[in-house]
């Protein structure tokens, strides 16, 4: 049975670093998408919110204009009633028909004068909504000119980084199967817990990359010698000599570049 490789601390580090750099650029690639789908998302959102609120000023403008011919109607209907109470007056045999009729030709003059005040109240009505919906009409021209602008924005940008990002998720998926389980964990912890998403850095003019802390020179060399994994004791980074570091980076460009 053949004995198992024993994976030694530097290529422990190497493979560290590496995914670090692929990791690095998949950040650098959506950094430039940024806040782009969130945004056209938003858009996209606000667009369907004044679709549905024309709609809505749409079916209010139709029942409007429903309630002001059924006006229209009473009013035909009260006009033709006092038609005829006028005509029943002059056949009348006595005051009291007489003056029962006069109230009805009253109660009909009365419903015509209310019918009329709602039309005026609903004429009023459409008026103000017309220019809402006008306004409506051009704040959605506004923003489905905005969206087509911002989708074509992220189009472009996803047509250009889609399949190196995918080449590289790949990547960064081939690397962690060859990172010891707890060491890959420490990793992502790490890179989650910072800003920038940097969990391994090499050391600049004698501190920490991206750190104003000096390292003592003794554990500087033992960074250099490459027998364990040491972490800046500020912020928690797995570090690794400048040495190393550029000869990975220049590797893994080689690499980026035939994305």
């Amino acid at each position: 049975m053949a004995k198992k490789t024993e994976v030694t601390v530097e290529e422990k580090l190497r493979t560290l670093y590496d995914l670090q750099l692929i990791d690095s650029r998949i950040d650098e690639i959506r950094n430039v998408r940024g806040e782009l789908p969130l945004e056209v998302e938003d858009l996209e959102d606000e667009v369907e919110g004044l679709k549905t609120r024309l709609e809505k000023l749409s079916g209010n403008l139709d029942e409007i204009n429903t309630e002001i011919g059924n006006k229209k109607n009473l009013i035909e209907e009260a006009k033709s009633l006092i038609k005829k109470y006028s005509e029943q007056q002059k056949n009348v045999r006595n005051n009291r028909e007489f003056n029962s009729l006069s109230k009805e030709i009253e109660y009909q003059e009365l419903e015509i004068q209310l019918a009329e005040k709602h039309i005026k109240e609903f004429k009023a009505q459409i008026e103000q909504k017309k220019d809402v919906i006008a306004q409506t009409k051009e704040k959605l021209g506004e923003r489905e000119s905005h969206l087509k602008h911002k989708k074509g924005e992220l189009n472009d940008i996803l047509s250009e980084t889609e399949k190196e990002e995918k080449a590289l998720m790949d990547k960064s998926l081939e690397y962690e199967e060859m990172i010891d389980q707890r060491l890959l964990t420490a990793y992502k912890r790490i890179r989650g817990s910072v800003k920038n998403g940097l969990a391994v850095v090499a050391i600049e003019r004698g501190a920490s990359g991206g750190s104003f802390f000096t390292i003592p020179p003794q554990v500087q060399m033992e960074i250099a010698a490459r027998k364990k994994i040491i972490t800046d004791e500020h912020s928690g980074r797995i570090l690794v000599d400048p040495a190393l570091a550029d000869e990975e980076k220049s590797r893994m460009e080689d690499f980026f570049a035939t994305l």
